[in-house]
């Protein structure tokens, strides 16, 4: 682990710990537990303070499956506790609105009722959650329909078909199966073409390349096409594009390449993740260069960006559509609403000037098995004729 990683482990660790004492210090005492039931809360929040960074560290420090057993332990602990804490809060400031209002009207509210009542709410709505977040996770993505209009397209390309896959992560607690389930669904729905938008896997090719090659299998007539995503880099990108490209898909790194679907020219770029440069200097994202040399009769130019905030600087180039990812749609509340600090949009078809931009809410999950209010996705885009804007 380097100085940095050390440090922001010891951060994590260090907010953990205060932020677990918090939520002791709010609920346990007003649940009117008793001395035994006092103890067990308390032994049950230590133990969430231990796990969660052990399973954090045991996805990368600890080989299979000891590793991956620790990290399922602390990675379910970590939503558990996520949803207590978020819960705890807007419990605390319900409680300050309801005091409030009692200090204005003296409606002499039962308060020791109402805080012990609303302390095993939070314990309930958090675990209930969390079972329910649980199921959505590992549940098969669904598939999403959308028509994305083009104007000019002609009618040849009209309902030419892309599935687009995302964030899939595979790692300690997304396997073999769980990826070959997405492989089968998405050929089924015969696609013209495949997009991989990056965050594949949370690993070592030497850990994860057999619970990834279920991808291999993936076909579409006018190919499978992927580019890199944040945890490619963090996972050691270069042999993974390698492992990619031995599996069949064609990795895009700042370039594009031409299909012809009905005879007609579409260009499909796809550029590095946008924090790439930071990895390494010379895979900086540039959707400028992966439209170089692009044919300037292109009927569609698509750009395959892992991260949204890639828009900004490929809508002025020309391109049509980008496909993205990066944002899990939030993943589990209340994290949507965090992600749009960071990104131009959190998930869905949105306009940026005159491109279209589509955010997947990803294909797997990243972290605790969880999902409320952002179910994964397997999205089917069909490019549709529009009429060109006068």
């Amino acid at each position: 682990m380097s100085l940095r990683q050390s440090s922001f482990f010891l951060r994590f660790l260090t907010l953990g710990a205060l932020a677990h004492v918090y939520v002791g210090a709010r609920l346990i005492p007003d649940a009117l537990l008793g001395n035994a039931g006092t103890a067990a809360a308390t032994i049950a929040l230590i133990l969430s303070c231990i796990l969660i960074p052990l399973g954090m560290l045991g996805r990368s420090s600890v080989h299979p499956p000891w590793g991956d057993r620790i990290a399922w332990v602390g990675l379910i602990a970590m939503g558990l506790f996520s949803s207590l804490f978020v819960l705890t809060v807007l419990r605390d400031a319900a409680l300050l609105l309801a005091w409030l209002a009692d200090l204005a009207t003296g409606a002499a509210l039962p308060w020791m009722r109402l805080r012990s009542v609303s302390a095993w709410g939070v314990a309930a709505l958090a675990a209930a959650g969390t079972l329910v977040g649980f199921y959505n996770a590992r549940r098969r993505a669904q598939v999403v329909d959308v028509d994305v209009p083009i104007p000019g397209l002609p009618q040849a390309l009209d309902g030419f078909t892309i599935v687009q896959i995302s964030d899939i992560h595979v790692g300690p607690t997304i396997k073999k199966h769980y990826v070959q389930a997405i492989v089968d669904a998405v050929n089924a729905l015969q696609p013209g073409m495949i997009a991989i938008t990056g965050d594949v896997v949370d690993g070592s090719v030497e850990h994860l390349s057999a619970q990834a090659s279920p991808l291999g299998m993936l076909r579409a007539p006018y190919g499978v096409y992927l580019v890199t995503g944040n945890h490619e880099y963090y996972s050691g990108a270069a042999p993974w594009v390698a492992e990619f490209r031995r599996l069949g898909l064609r990795v895009l790194m700042n370039e594009h390449a031409v299909i012809h679907p009905s005879g007609m020219p579409v260009v499909v770029a796809g550029v590095t993740d946008y924090s790439a440069g930071a990895f390494d200097p010379q895979q900086r994202s540039n959707p400028k260069a992966a439209l170089a040399g692009a044919p300037a009769d292109a009927h569609a130019r698509i750009l395959l960006a892992h991260q949204p905030r890639s828009a900004a600087a490929a809508e002025p180039l020309g391109y049509h559509l980008q496909l993205s990812g990066h944002t899990h749609g939030g993943q589990f509340f209340p994290w949507g609403f965090f992600v749009r600090f960071q990104q131009p949009f959190t998930a869905g078809l949105h306009r940026l000037g005159e491109m279209w931009v589509y955010t997947s809410r990803g294909t797997g999950y990243w972290g605790p098995p969880k999902r409320l209010g952002a179910p994964s996705e397997i999205t089917r885009l069909r490019l549709r004729a529009a009429p060109t804007r006068g």
